[in-house]
Order: structure tokens, then C-alpha cells, then sequence
């Protein structure tokens, strides 16, 4: 593991920590939300509020960045989140749930098996946990989130903020819960898509604990 001024960080990614110093509770309370009434915050906007679940044996990712933002549902209420930008990204072994009824009906989709993996372009994520074993390279920390650059998106956070990026991240074992994901382009290689009837999820939740 190297410092901001080295070429590599790697270990063990748990979000819940990070998101404590992305967006710690003063900032989302005060000047979080100000930066997203004057336009300086990306948000998602028209977001259902519930929160999915993405595994993957393994992302490859370059041009990665990390900073605080926010989900906006229609009626207005504002979900705090860690957004993770990436320039380009592969994941082996894609899996997505989304549980419609606790226990009885989850959505399931399925990509990126066999070796063939799926693959996105302009890929933003607003997610507020994330577990995995995580490598960066070329990563400088405590950059300031409105000077981000290396995920090639125009905007990030707010002027003063705390952010992250890096040349090229890998995560092994990756798990995530969402709110939001936007891609320029997505191609799910070897697609399935089926309602589950046991409300079956990618990973259980303790998995971010």
C-alpha cells in the first residue's frame, strides 16, 4: 500500500467506512445540499428510493473516481450517496436483484458469464455500501471533488469536498447496494432476466457488514 504520491493502493474496500469521510453527517446536512441547490452536485434525479444489489466476481475499471453526492426521488427527497465514476469498466460474472417482495418476489439479472465479460462506458454509480478486495493504481486521495478528472465526466462535487480517483481500479469479489447507475453504454454479454418467486438476492446483506 502506497500513500496519495505512490503508484498503488490495495485492500480490503468496505464503503460504510469511506462514506464516513465522503459524506460525513455535517456536509449532508448543510453544505452537501446547498452545492445541489446552486447546480455544483450531479444528482440522480427521479429515483425510485429503493435500493438494489450488484455482485461481480470481478470489476476491471480505468478512470475511477469517488465523492459525495446525492439521489433525488420525484417527490423531492434527497438520498445522500457515495458516487463512483468510472471511464470504463468490465465485470465478470454480473448478478443484479432487486427485491419487488421481501421473501416472495425479487427481480434477477444475470450477465457477463463464461469468461466474456459485461461491459460499460460513462459508468456512474450512487451507491452508500460497497465490500470487496480492491487494488488502485496511480491513485491520489483527498483530492478535492470539484477537480476530479480522471472518469472523463464533466461535473463532480462540490467545491471543498473530499474525493478520490485513480488511473485503474480492481475490485475482486465485489458487492455493492444502489440507488442509481448510469451508463453512456452497457453491453450485457450472455443476458438472463427472470423473476425469482423466493425474493432470492446476489448476496446477503451482512456481506457488507
Amino acid at each position: 500500500m502506497k500513500d496519495s504520491n505512490g503508484n498503488l493502493v490495495q485492500g480490503r474496500t468496505r464503503w460504510r467506512r469511506f462514506a464516513a469521510v465522503v459524506i460525513p453527517a455535517a456536509v449532508v446536512a448543510g453544505g452537501l445540499m446547498t452545492g445541489v441547490a446552486q447546480g455544483k452536485v450531479p444528482v440522480a434525479l427521479n429515483v425510485s428510493g429503493q435500493s438494489f444489489k450488484i455482485s461481480a466476481d470481478q470489476l476491471n475499471g480505468t478512470g475511477f473516481t469517488q465523492y459525495g453526492s446525492v439521489a433525488v426521488k420525484k417527490d423531492g427527497t434527497q438520498i445522500p450517496v457515495a458516487a463512483s465514476g468510472i471511464k470504463s469498466a468490465e465485470l465478470y460474472n454480473l448478478c443484479q436483484s432487486v427485491v419487488v417482495i421481501p421473501g416472495h418476489l425479487s427481480l434477477v439479472i444475470r450477465a457477463g458469464r463464461g469468461g466474456t465479460p459485461a461491459s460499460a462506458e460513462n459508468l456512474l454509480i450512487g451507491m452508500d455500501a460497497l465490500a470487496g478486495d480492491a487494488k488502485f493504481t496511480n491513485i491520489d486521495i483527498g483530492t478535492d471533488a470539484s477537480a476530479l478528472s480522471k472518469d472523463g465526466f464533466s461535473s463532480h462535487g462540490q467545491t471543498g469536498a473530499f474525493g478520490q480517483e485513480a488511473d485503474k481500479v480492481e475490485i475482486h469479489n465485489l458487492k455493492q447496494r444502489a440507488y442509481s447507475t448510469n451508463a453512456g453504454t452497457f453491453t450485457l454479454t450472455g443476458l438472463s432476466m427472470k423473476v425469482d418467486l423466493t425474493g432470492y438476492e446476489c448476496f446477503a446483506d451482512s456481506a457488507l457488514d
